[in-house]
């Protein structure tokens, strides 16, 4: 007697060890085109500067060989670079579950209020006196996951309603700018235009040091990044389906919500509010793979991908002018941003 295996079109089986699991090809390939270009901007990164470092120069410095660009290319350069991959990475994880959650894919953090929840508390810390980058970050995540804990509280009524959700975070964001305006208004003159810069999004003077918060962040959440990819499957079933096969949909909604607003807050902690990476980075991600989830090994190579990019364009289009990174986001973002309500209304949809 044969047996004959069924498995959904456009997956493949990948067996290791005595072990097997499914791959969908195309996110695959996807994947790893990704990967290649995010190498090709980093290079360029890395190169791009007051002084053009060669390729081959950087690569030396890259994989630890000695090189006469050794501090150019080690100490000024890649530093920021890697704090913009971390906060781009960040961006496009946190981005992708929590419009997995709402079903929405205007759900990003800095649309309905998260990043500004961290931007209040961090702003209101500067005003007091408190400017450390090392510490910042980790007020960020508190004031993120107060924001995000009272949207999801004024958003339930016996259930999560995608479309209430989305409403009730953009009502808590404007009210937090004006909190967040009101700061900078009682505040001293110099730390209101350190909080101003801080609110656009930037990534210059970050180091080592201001990268530990993202470094431990995304070291110590691992874990619930991995389970977040698996349980992200569920929620995108319907609820009956989900509930049929035995799901806890309130526990793993507001799982990945707090896996979410943590990734949120600490990057916005850390670079400022990046407007629109979070909102692109997984919508991109998705049409390129095709797939019914949004794929996060994807959303997050393509959040440090527009990052990476933006600050690029940031430092070298007006040179010797700097644009910090989040204007260059919100000049691609926001025309996005106003494509997807058109194109919400012209299909009919409640978005």
């Amino acid at each position: 007697m044969t047996t004959t295996s069924v498995r959904p079109a456009g997956y493949g089986v990948v067996r290791a060890g005595a072990g097997s699991f499914l791959l969908h090809r195309r996110s695959a390939f996807v994947a790893l085109g990704l990967v290649a270009l995010l190498a090709a901007v980093c290079v360029a990164y890395l190169c791009v500067g007051e002084k053009f470092v060669a390729p081959a120069e950087v690569l030396k410095v890259v994989f630890g060989q000695d090189s006469r660009s050794t501090f150019v290319v080690g100490e000024l350069r890649m530093p920021r670079l890697a704090v913009g991959l971390m906060v781009g990475a960040a961006f496009g994880i946190a981005g992708a579950l929590i419009q997995t959650v709402a079903r929405n894919p205007l759900a990003s953090p800095d649309i309905i209020g998260i990043s500004q929840g961290a931007g209040a508390l961090t702003v209101g810390a500067m005003t007091f006196g408190l400017t450390s980058y090392t510490v910042l970050p980790y007020l960020s995540i508190v004031g993120g996951i107060a924001a995000a804990a009272l949207v999801y509280v004024f958003a339930w009524r016996g259930g999560l309603h995608a479309t209430r959700f989305v409403l009730i975070g953009i009502g808590f964001a404007i009210a937090l700018r004006s909190l967040i305006t009101l700061f900078m208004t009682k505040g001293d003159y110099l730390v209101a235009q350190q909080a101003q810069i801080w609110m656009t999004g930037s990534l210059n003077g970050r180091g080592w040091d201001e990268a530990a918060p993202i470094r431990w962040t995304l070291i110590a959440l691992l874990p619930a990044i991995l389970w977040a990819a698996r349980a992200q499957r569920t929620v995108s079933l319907d609820d009956d389906t989900a509930t049929a096969l035995g799901a806890s949909l309130g526990r793993v909604r507001l799982g990945l919500v707090f896996v979410g607003v943590v990734l949120a807050s600490v990057a916005t902690g850390v670079a400022g509010p990046v407007d629109f990476v979070a909102l692109l980075a997984p919508q991109i991600a998705r049409r390129m793979t095709r797939t019914a989830q949004i794929p996060l090994l994807c959303s997050a190579l393509m959040g440090a991908f527009v990052v990476v990019l933006a600050d690029l364009l940031g430092k070298r289009l007006f040179s010797p002018t700097e644009l910090p990174v989040g204007v260059l986001t919100a000049a691609v973002g926001a025309p996005y941003l106003i494509w997807l309500i058109v194109r919400s209304r012209s299909v009919g949809g409640k978005s």
